[in-house]
């Protein structure tokens, strides 16, 4: 039986996939390009660390939010 640990990081690893791919879509950018911002960025520091429950967000509310609050890792 899987415990409760694994489970919350194969979510945690999904949700990741699902923002990484929103991003790509929203910004029109490649999924690698879209990878390499993700990873640069706050939010996934906060989703790895379990900051504030936001690992329990929509991932395109999140990308959106990422896009929108650290618009500097675009550029």
């Amino acid at each position: 039986m899987v415990d409760k640990k694994q489970l919350e990081e194969v979510y945690k690893q999904n949700l990741e996939n699902d923002i990484i791919n929103a991003i790509s879509e929203i910004k029109g950018i490649d999924l690698r390009k879209a990878f390499d911002i993700y990873y640069s960025s706050k939010l996934a520091e906060q989703i790895s660390n379990g900051s504030y429950g936001i690992e329990n967000m929509d991932a395109k509310y999140l990308a959106e939010d990422l896009i929108e609050n650290e618009p500097d890792i675009f550029e």
